[in-house]
């Protein structure tokens, strides 16, 4: 398999997705990216600094003030009726000498801007075709598509989310576990804005949080158990939003309904590595996580970032070069990978945590980060994947 269609073929149309084919087409690969039509995507990624940075870095973006909003404040509230209750905490960016956390931006928004990226760059060809079947040797990847089509390249990058046929039919080890609870998003009006401050009011079966979206809009995060969440979308529009008056505990006056809301079950996913024999996972392909502590996306660029940085240090002309670049990049991305799924998991789990030591040791280590700036500043670079 010597007659090779491109250097790089991306699988998946996502923002990760379109983001390293960039990145791919950036280092001078040529480059294909496979990415079929899908429904516009009306969720939201609150974007911490580095990647917004990473973002405007590699030309993804402009100015981020023009399709975003910054992320200034975080504010906790504990609305859980438990015994033992965390402290009302709130981080603000300018402790941590920023002025913004980082920036909310609509999908929609960022992928228009990665399009205009992508539509840039000569050697980057889009096609909107899915993936049929994967076949890998020790020169490189066969792949066939759903037209019937066949394309080969020495790299192949798995960018096709959680249930990855990438990742799937080069045979990585995948760990999976299913939440009962699920996410409700949707987009409201409130009576007061929230400015730049982020509000999460924690009650026993997940947070409810209302990120700033500018003006009086906000996007609305709603984890709890599925049954619920089901019934309360299922109610009259009156009774729809008086739920949500008493989930934000009235703290901002009216609330309005400004798109239709969905539901998205919860799961994690994770692989035992993110790369191997001219294969890299990328994004959701590579790990999943509850919408806890924005890491989502946050991580997927961070996935995109590494994988430059192994590129650069890779020396393209010598035989094998994809596969030593794929254990490369799993090297680099292993420690990330862990230390970020056992932070996100250790939240969420905490969150839902009924055992009165364990509720103990949440409200303290709130308390903690409330009165020590020392354990807030290591928190915030833990959150935006500084550590």
């Amino acid at each position: 398999m010597t007659d090779f269609d491109a250097d790089a073929i991306v699988v998946g149309g996502g923002l990760t997705g379109i983001a390293a084919a960039i990145a791919l087409a950036q280092s001078g690969l040529q480059t294909i990216h496979l990415a079929p039509e899908a429904p516009p995507d009306h969720r939201t990624s609150a974007l911490m600094q580095p990647s917004v940075s990473y973002l405007t870095g590699a030309g993804l973006i402009g100015a981020p003030g023009q399709i975003g909003h910054p992320l200034t404040q975080i504010r906790i509230i504990d609305a859980t009726p438990r015994l033992l209750r965390a402290p009302e905490t709130l981080f603000d960016a300018a402790e941590a000498g920023l002025d913004a956390f980082g920036w909310n931006f609509a999908n929609i928004r960022l992928t228009d801007s990665f399009q205009t990226a992508a539509r840039a760059l000569p050697n980057l060809t889009t096609r909107p075709t899915a993936l049929a079947s994967l076949t890998t040797n020790s020169e490189g990847s066969l792949l066939t598509l759903t037209d019937g089509t066949q394309l080969r390249a020495p790299l192949v990058v798995g960018a096709d989310g959680k249930k990855s046929s990438v990742r799937a039919t080069a045979g990585f080890a995948v760990h999976e576990h299913n939440f009962s609870q699920a996410a409700l998003v949707c987009d409201l009006t409130l009576g007061r804005p929230l400015g730049g401050t982020s509000v999460e009011f924690h009650y026993p079966q997940g947070p409810f949080t209302l990120v700033p979206a500018g003006g009086n809009r906000a996007n609305l995060v709603w984890i709890d158990d599925l049954a619920v969440l089901k019934q309360a979308q299922s109610l009259a529009p009156e009774a729809f939003i008086a739920t949500l008056l008493e989930k934000s505990q009235r703290l901002f006056g009216a609330v309005a309904l400004a798109t239709p809301s969905f539901i998205f079950p919860l799961s994690t996913l994770t692989v035992d590595r993110a790369g191997a024999d001219g294969i890299v996972l990328v994004g959701e392909a590579a790990h999943a996580f509850p919408p806890i502590g924005a890491q989502g996306l946050n991580l997927g660029l961070r996935d995109v970032a590494d994988l430059s940085a192994a590129l650069a240090s890779i020396d393209r002309t010598q035989p094998g070069w994809a596969a030593r670049l794929s254990t490369d990049y799993a090297r680099r991305r292993a420690a990330d990978l862990k230390r970020t799924g056992s932070m996100v998991d250790t939240l969420f789990r905490s969150l839902l945590q009924e055992m009165l030591p364990a509720q103990a040791l949440r409200a303290g280590g709130l308390w903690a980060l409330k009165l020590s700036p020392a354990l807030r500043k290591q928190a915030f670079g833990l959150g935006m994947g500084q550590l």
